[in-house]
Formats: C-alpha cells, structure tokens, sequence
C-alpha cells in the first residue's frame, strides 16, 4: 500500500506565494508521475501540474508562469511553488502518485489534500 501526504497549505494575499509538498511512502518499486491537482468549492478537480520520473513536466494553462513543480526521486517527494497568488487558485490541492509497488502491482494513490486560500 502506498501513502501520500501534503502539506504546506495555508492562507495568504493576493500576489503572494506558498510552497506545497508531498511525500509517497510504502513499498514502492517505482513511481511514473507524480502530480498536484486541485478542487474549488462547487467545481470539478482540476490539474495543476504533473511531473515524471525523468522530469517532464505538465501544467494547466492558468498555472504556467506561476507555478513551479520539482521532484526528489530519491525522496519519493514532490514540491509545488505557488507564486503570485490569484484569489481563483482557492481550492484544496491534491498530490497524486502513480507507479508500481515492490508486490509489484499498479498504484494511483491520493493524499488527503491541502487547502489553500488567497483573500485580500
């Protein structure tokens, strides 16, 4: 079984910037892509951005410029900088791994989430 866990999350102004982390733990073999997706009140859950094990990254539109995602494979961790800060990134952000276990069998593991709220 695989764990994730965010944390980081926190209320700040408009313009400013917060650091987000998540770290996967269990008997993990490898992990293909980990990513950070988010969910506002009332909305679907949105991607943010993904990164592989090579480093390839992915990222919304509304993010890109903004936000920057890094990963510590050794580590098993993920790092999401959120800089300039718009009231609309409100939401509680996810982490998401995938990958496979040492069993081995597939993983696509969710952390609890951490909620992020910009207000002037």
């Amino acid at each position: 079984q695989v764990h994730v866990v965010e944390s980081g999350g926190g209320l700040v102004q408009p313009g400013g910037s917060l650091r987000l982390s998540c770290a996967a733990s269990g008997s993990i073999f490898s992990i293909i892509v980990m990513g950070w997706y988010r969910q506002a009140p009332g909305k679907q859950r949105e991607l943010v951005a993904t990164i592989t094990s090579g480093g390839s990254t992915t990222y919304a539109n509304s993010m890109k410029g903004r936000f920057t995602i890094s990963r510590d494979n050794s580590k098993n961790t993920v790092l999401l900088q959120m800089n300039s800060l718009r009231p609309e990134d409100t939401a509680v952000y996810y982490c998401n791994a995938i990958g496979r276990t040492t069993t081995p069998l597939n993983f696509n593991s969710w952390g609890q989430g951490t909620q992020v709220t910009v207000f002037s």
